[in-house]
């Protein structure tokens, strides 16, 4: 079958398409005809294997797919590997069956960038109503679910951040307040102003680095900021727990797989998220659907900060 394979670690350039062996479902695991395979930040990481997880070589990257079980139904699951491809192996218990109403493109922005949003509020920041919220690049996948669901939510204001003026434009269009450029430099100080001169309750961060430190800065005495990646690929300063004392701050890492396995943050989340898209409530943001061939491409642009809502691979193309 075909499949995108890495056989050393790198940037995009190590992406290639190859001609692989059928994936064999162990016993529990579900064999599905691949339709749609989600592209996500953390596939960068895990090709240069830079993750939280290590990487193993040879690998077929991709955490995600849509499609077609053996059984018949249409499903989306998390695959941890192998999702770059035309069929791949999951496990029943990562497999959520999918609405008619829900296109692939949807789902897959789900399966791992609405699940995230939704426990990255709910289950780490326990955003109560009326607290401010600042989300981060929030044009992409993760980004435009969570200033959505802050809302939802009872956020009583919402602050986004972004790189260009069409990004900011498309926040405030999904529900933002107010929209601000992502830059580090003057960040503190543009957060504080956007939320009336005071400063925040919840910063949702994954950027790092000096963006990070900006975030902290602006957080207000029992504020939670919840890291849940390193784009920048720079390590923010040290925090001493001193510091976090003296101002009543909480710093809280999020990582999915730490809520897989758990029906309350993965499985009963899912069926919710699920629920209101099929109603129109909630609107994944659809980046890009491309060939698999062209995985090399949209990892580049992913790295770049060139790209908005879900990007999906499609193996049939």
């Amino acid at each position: 079958m075909r499949a995108v394979q890495i056989t050393e670690f790198g940037g995009p350039e190590v992406l290639r398409l190859a001609d692989v062996p059928e994936p064999a479902p162990q016993p529990g695991q579900l064999l599905i005809d691949v339709t749609g395979a989600g592209v996500n930040y953390a596939d960068t990481h895990a090709v240069e294997d830079s993750y939280l997880s290590r990487s193993t070589l040879p690998m077929i990257p991709g955490g995600e797919v849509v499609g077609t079980a053996q059984d018949g139904r249409r499903v989306v699951a998390l695959t941890a590997t192998g999702g770059y491809a035309e069929r791949a192996c999951a496990w029943e218990a990562m497999a959520t069956e999918v609405p008619e109403e829900v296109s692939d493109a949807a789902a897959l922005a789900l399966v791992v960038q609405g699940l995230t949003a939704w426990n990255l509020l709910r289950t780490s920041a326990r955003i109560a109503p009326g607290e401010s919220v600042v989300v981060h690049a929030a044009a992409g996948g993760t980004g435009s679910l969570a200033v959505q669901l802050a809302r939802r939510f009872g956020a009583g204001r919402v602050l986004a951040t972004a790189s260009t003026k069409e990004k900011r434009d498309l926040a405030l269009s999904l529900g933002a307040d107010e929209a601000v450029d992502g830059d580090p430099e003057g960040l503190k100080e543009r957060l504080i102003e956007a939320n009336g001169g005071k400063k925040v309750d919840i910063v949702l961060e994954m950027t790092g680095g000096p963006v990070f430190d900006a975030s902290l800065a602006a957080l207000a005495p029992f504020g939670r900021l919840v890291t849940y990646g390193l784009a920048s690929r720079q390590d923010p300063t040290p925090i001493q727990a001193t510091a976090l004392m003296g101002r009543s701050q909480a710093v809280i890492g999020f990582w999915l797989m730490h809520a897989l396995g758990r029906p309350e943050l993965h499985a009963q989340p899912m069926a919710e998220l699920l629920d209101l898209v099929a109603k129109g409530e909630l609107v994944p943001q659809v980046g890009g659907t491309y060939p698999l061939a062209d995985a090399r491409v949209v990892h580049e642009a992913l790295r770049s900060r060139a790209t908005t809502g879900k990007l999906v691979l499609d193996p049939r193309r």
